[in-house]
């Protein structure tokens, strides 16, 4: 509670600018000029003279030259004044501070205000008010959000640059104005309504839940925002704080992401139709196959290891496609982006899944039907490797590392598209059958007649009797009937290999690991279109 002497005799208007010099540092204190009577002194005063004896007070305060102001009270210039002094205490303790002092009128009756700070407050206050504007500037003029700040009636009296860039305004030009100026025109009398209903029950809340909100430059455009609303009031009256942010670039990615989806549901449709196409072309297979009876009962066993593989294969990604298509439509909102992202990466890696099972499918069918052709080329041996390897390393399991090692020449003439598919389909088995911190060793030797390919892992292994069975199309080991496969990966490999020359071989243990080794025997570079007919008999 501030020190107050005589404070009935203080004017209304009066103890409110006392009240807020009260919280201003140092003494302060009211002086009525005409009998130089002390009327009002706060806390901080009282303690800095030492002193709450209202004769002592007084008697300190004239010693001290203080409040003293003019005679001629209308000759004393207007507005704040201020200088060096030097005051004393009731102890006689001498200070040096700053003196400044104001010179007011009400109720015809002249009045004196002062005030005293020694420099080490002074100098902090002022330090400390120097951040709290720093801070205030960084935060309303550098904001990366459009912010401007309303009266009562609706009236802009603060705006920061971000938000003066976002509607192509001058400041000038937007001070005073009612903020209906940056609202599209066709909403002005409803927007009016509800900024009427908000004054009256304000409240921090979102802006037009629900509703698609639209904001107008000076040049007449308009651009999509969201609004956030918060108020505060003082003694100058009630105010609204309107954070806008421009979310066109969201709302592009919103179409861009409802386009993809859009994508992704004809792309299914596009692998639904080829599904159903490879497997009308597997029937007509069955109808020929049928008609030669050396191969009916091979045709039997193919058909029935198709319809469990597809059976298997194609349900869980078919699955997973449309639960994801039908939940993603149900995450509309910016925060769901992450659960969005989430579900139409699931749909991403079952086409994936799709994809490569029906190209497995129609490879064996090409293979079949003697239609691959082997486009020999001259490629560096260790950058195809190692292009391969950092593919296969962002499939590969938590802490697997893909090791590689060459040796002997440094290029090769084989079919690169092959070969890679090989190379693929083999790491990427060792990748699925290993744990996930194991090794798998890549290594190639080159010579003028022969290049090997070796692919080592430390995984589950096989039996020997798997191992008698390994090359047969839709052949799976006893051990990996949990993990997803086709069992035409080695059969496909097996003849690619032939292909180009090559034989391969397998060495594995039980809980040991396995090794492939293909051996190519190499000719010499010869014109492509002597290997277009080399194909599979």
């Amino acid at each position: 509670m501030s020190f107050s002497i005589n404070s009935l005799d203080i004017d209304f208007q009066l103890a409110v600018f006392a009240a807020i010099m009260e919280r201003m540092p140092g003494l302060v204190a009211i002086k009525e000029q005409e009998n130089g009577r002390l009327i009002y002194i706060n806390d901080t005063g009282v303690k800095m003279l030492g002193t709450d004896d209202y004769a002592e007070l007084e008697l300190l305060i004239d010693q001290n030259q203080l409040g003293k102001g003019n005679a001629d009270f209308s000759t004393v210039p207007s507005g704040l004044h201020e200088k060096e002094c030097q005051w004393h205490n009731i102890q006689g303790e001498t200070f040096l501070g700053l003196y400044e002092e104001i010179f007011l009128r009400n109720n015809s009756k002249d009045y004196c205000f002062f005030r005293i700070t020694d420099y080490l407050t002074d100098r902090r206050f002022k330090q400390q008010l120097n951040r709290e504007l720093e801070r205030f500037g960084a935060l309303f003029d550098y904001a990366s959000i459009g912010i401007l700040v309303t009266n009562q009636w609706g009236e802009i009296i603060l705006i920061n640059d971000f938000a003066l860039n976002q509607f192509g305004y001058r400041r000038e030009e937007l001070l005073g104005q009612k903020v209906e100026i940056l609202i599209p025109q066709r909403v002005h009398t409803r927007h009016e309504q509800h900024r009427d209903r908000y004054n009256a029950h304000p409240q921090s809340r979102p802006m037009g839940i629900g509703m698609d909100l639209f904001a107008v430059r000076k040049d007449g455009s308009e651009f999509p925002v969201e609004i956030s609303l918060s108020h505060y009031a003082n003694e100058e009256g009630h105010f609204v704080i309107a954070y806008v942010n421009n979310i066109t670039e969201r709302k592009k990615a919103e179409e861009k992401i409802e386009n993809l989806n859009n994508e992704l549901e004809a792309k299914v449709e596009e692998r639904t139709g080829q599904l159903t196409q490879a497997l009308e072309q597997l029937k007509i297979s069955k109808e020929e196959l049928t008609a030669a009876l050396s191969k009916e009962k091979e045709l039997g066993d193919l058909k029935s290891r198709f319809v469990s593989m597809a059976s298997h294969e194609f349900r869980t990604p078919l699955s997973t496609i449309l639960s994801s298509a039908f939940l993603v439509k149900h995450y509309a909102e910016e925060k769901d982006q992450p659960v969005r992202n989430k579900h139409i990466q699931r749909i991403v890696n079952a086409v994936s899944l799709l994809t490569d099972t029906l190209n497995d499918f129609l490879s064996v069918g090409k293979i079949e039907e003697g239609k691959v052709q082997v486009r020999l080329s001259e490629f560096d041996i260790q950058d195809f490797f190692n292009n391969i390897i950092q593919e296969m390393q962002e499939l590969a399991k938590e802490k697997q590392t893909i090791s590689y090692h060459h040796s002997g020449e440094t290029t090769v003439l084989l079919d690169p598209s092959l070969l890679k598919h090989i190379t693929m389909n083999l790491v990427g088995n060792a990748i699925k059958f290993s744990k996930s911190d194991s090794l798998i060793e890549i290594s190639t030797t080159k010579n003028d007649s022969e290049f090997s390919l070796i692919v080592k892992d430390y995984g589950i292994g096989m039996s020997e009797e798997d191992q008698q069975h390994l090359f047969e199309r839709f052949y799976r080991g006893t051990n990996v009937s949990n993990i997803q496969g086709t069992g035409l990966g080695l059969h496909i490999v097996n003849n690619y290999s032939k292909l180009m020359n090559g034989s391969i071989s397998c060495r594995s243990e039980l809980n040991a690991g396995t090794t492939f080794i293909i051996n190519f025997q190499l000719e010499t570079k010869k014109s492509p279109a002597s290997h277009e007919n080399n194909l599979i008999n």
